[in-house]
């Protein structure tokens, strides 16, 4: 399985929080991309209703067009970090976070060298027992032809979290129950923090227009 020069890479940070309201929050925080630098915020109601919030029009029918969801806006998404601590800001969404200390498996993926843990090849051999220790899938379709591979090269637990969503308060940290319905995988179901580069394969690309996608 080689690297085809069409596949686009995404190297950053995933959170995944559950809360005792029931809805389940997703950042994904990029530090490259072919967008550059971005954050977004993947949200599922206890109603089931999806939200995308994303930066840019371009970020949004990317990101659309990879995952399902029920409302897309585009609004600017901030992720600000303050050594263990997060925070969020995307409205109608404000979430705070608190990381705890790498356990067993943040360590076993901390010792797989940077260059073979971003190859979808390993994303490909590390799926099974991904599924069974963490429940999260590492490789998939995601529509349209495409493809997706998810490269973990680090982990965290959360240990609290704090999050609003409009004039609610979203309630305590809970696991990721029931998975998301974003798209072919979930985060872990305990929520955590995972250091990853993910590798997209395009398949057969659409060609989104920019109409439909409201700003916030």
């Amino acid at each position: 399985m080689t690297q085809r020069r069409d596949r686009l890479r995404f190297d950053g940070w995933i959170a995944g929080i559950g809360t005792s309201s029931g809805t389940r929050v997703v950042v994904g925080r990029w530090a490259r991309s072919p967008f550059g630098a971005f954050s977004d915020v993947m949200l599922e109601r206890r109603d089931g209703h999806r939200l995308l919030l994303a930066p840019t029009v371009r970020t949004a029918q990317f990101i659309a067009g990879l995952y399902a969801f029920d409302e897309v806006r585009v609004a600017p998404v901030r992720v600000d970090t303050a050594g263990k601590d997060w925070t969020v800001t995307a409205a109608p969404l404000r979430l705070r976070f608190t990381l705890g200390r790498r356990g067993p498996v943040g360590w076993l993926l901390r010792a797989v060298p940077g260059p073979l843990a971003a190859r979808p090849v390993w994303a490909a051999w590390t799926a099974l027992p991904a599924w069974l220790l963490l429940g999260a899938r590492t490789c998939g379709s995601a529509g349209a032809g495409r493809y997706e591979w998810y490269g973990a090269r680090d982990l965290h637990p959360i240990t609290a979290a704090a999050a609003r969503y409009e004039d609610e308060d979203l309630g305590g940290l809970a696991p990721v129950g029931p998975p998301v319905r974003f798209g072919f995988g979930s985060t872990p179901r305990r929520p955590c923090v995972v250091r990853v580069t993910t590798t997209v394969d395009p398949g057969h690309r659409n060609r989104h227009r920019e109409q439909g996608v409201p700003r916030a």
